[in-house]
């Protein structure tokens, strides 16, 4: 349309054209009526808004534009500069016109006058155009991904449904306490989760195959612990006797120490230490057997408070060449449990500092209560704990320095007894280890002041 509305002006000018049609036929005024612009722009067919300029030497000698009404109104001199600076060589550009808006120009070259015509169409309403059609493009584009992206979800949800479960069985599984004790595996993937026609259902069945396979193990293992635990406790039972029977004829024959040489007497002497050493053994794996089987401990009030206090002052006498502190309440702390079992827990952890820490170690021993439980805490500013071993202290004869241990006369059993007591009284015990600073806390429920 620009190429033929140019070619068409660039025919006309110079030209007078042809009288308009009858006004029945064009409503527009008489050609060559005075006005800004050529008067090619009063021809006969003439698009609104179409802008024409006369351009001698690079100045523009007359412009005008095509209003809505048809009639020639003039540019602006700044648009008039922009149609001068349209090049001859009949190429149509885009251009911005001020006050005009977008146009696509061409400019010719006039044979008779050699003027410079430059014609130009309004792109305004083409623009707009392709502005709806990318609008409505992208509300489609927008909408049918949306649908697209709302049905694949379903469908892979869908899809994806047996994966879930399959998953879901596997998570409550992993959450059971797998480590110890009596465990049960009720859980199954489902059997129509376990179709052998399905790649899901192909998983679903082998984790269900595991799963047995892990039951039988752990029913072996349980079965395993018990008899051990209950030759354990047989066996302790029965050296209580032969001990009992060994210390009592060593303290006879220590009795008549000078009726026997001294290297007799020096050998009675370990004689009974030993047997003292391996009655401790005893009496503590039986105290494991008693809590591993379930039994339930004695439960009175216990004042923690004068508890800590005894047995700092018994840590005082067996260990002089270490610092002991005390940081407890003023008043009683009481929390439900075993008087003698709840001792044996602080006596351990202070008997641990003490074995495992160089003379003028600070041991403190401090007890508060936080959130209604009673919290004990025994610090010291030893060497501290490997951190490969932090995670085994509590587990049976753990050692952090063997010849040490057994030249203290430790029997790797102390911790393991401070966790199983914690536990039989629903309580936590955790450590923090660091050079200069190992932290043992113990956390047991229901404190109470009165």
């Amino acid at each position: 349309q620009l190429k033929e509305s140019a070619h068409r002006a660039a025919m006309m000018y110079g030209d007078p054209p042809p009288p308009p049609p009858p006004p029945w036929r064009d409503n527009r005024p008489p050609m060559a009526r005075p006005g800004p612009g050529p008067a090619f722009l009063d021809a006969p067919g003439q698009p609104i808004g179409l802008v024409a300029s006369v351009v001698d030497h690079g100045r523009t000698r007359n412009a005008g534009v095509l209003t809505a009404g048809g009639v020639r109104t003039a540019v602006s001199p700044m648009a008039a500069g922009q149609l001068a600076a349209v090049s001859g060589k009949g190429h149509p550009v885009t251009r911005r016109l001020d006050g005009l808006g977008r146009y696509r120009l061409m400019a010719l070259q006039s044979r008779r006058t050699g003027h410079t015509l430059v014609i130009g169409l309004s792109t305004g309403d083409v623009d707009e155009t392709l502005l709806r059609v990318v609008l409505i493009f992208a509300v489609v584009t927008a909408a049918a991904l949306a649908v697209a992206t709302t049905l694949g979800v379903l469908i892979i949800r869908r899809a994806l449904a047996p994966l879930n479960r399959v998953a879901a069985t596997a998570g409550e599984v992993a959450n059971l306490p797998l480590d110890r004790g009596e465990v049960a595996l009720p859980v199954r993937v489902a059997e129509p989760d376990a179709n052998p026609h399905t790649e899901v259902g192909r998983l679903g069945l082998a984790l269900n195959r595991m799963l047995d396979h892990i039951a039988a193990a752990l029913s072996t293992r349980q079965a395993s612990e018990i008899r051990v635990r209950q030759f354990v406790a047989d066996a302790s039972h029965e050296l209580r006797t032969p001990l009992a029977a060994i210390r009592g004829y060593t303290e006879l024959a220590q009795r008549k120490r000078a009726e026997v040489p001294d290297d007799v007497a020096h050998a009675m002497g370990r004689v009974e230490s030993e047997a003292e050493r391996m009655t401790h053994l005893v009496e503590d794996l039986l105290l494991l057997a008693r809590l591993d089987s379930g039994r339930p401990l004695e439960r009175q009030p216990v004042d923690l408070s004068r508890l800590c206090a005894d047995v700092v002052s018994d840590a005082h006498a067996a260990g002089p060449d270490h610092q002991w502190n005390l940081d407890v309440p003023a008043g009683p702390l009481y929390v439900p449990g075993d008087d003698a079992r709840l001792h044996q827990v602080v006596a351990n952890l202070l008997g641990n500092a003490r074995t495992h820490t160089p003379p003028g170690t600070a041991v403190t021993l401090s007890l508060t209560a936080e959130d209604g439980a009673a919290v004990m805490r025994v610090v010291d500013n030893g060497p501290g704990i490997p951190a490969e071993l932090q995670s085994e202290v509590f587990e049976r004869f753990a050692r952090g320095d063997s010849s040490r241990s057994r030249h203290a006369g430790s029997t790797g059993l102390g911790l393991a007894i401070v966790s199983a007591v914690v536990r039989a009284h629903d309580g936590t015990i955790g450590l923090r280890s660091v050079p200069g600073h190992t932290e043992f806390t113990v956390r047991l429920p229901g404190a109470r002041t009165v």
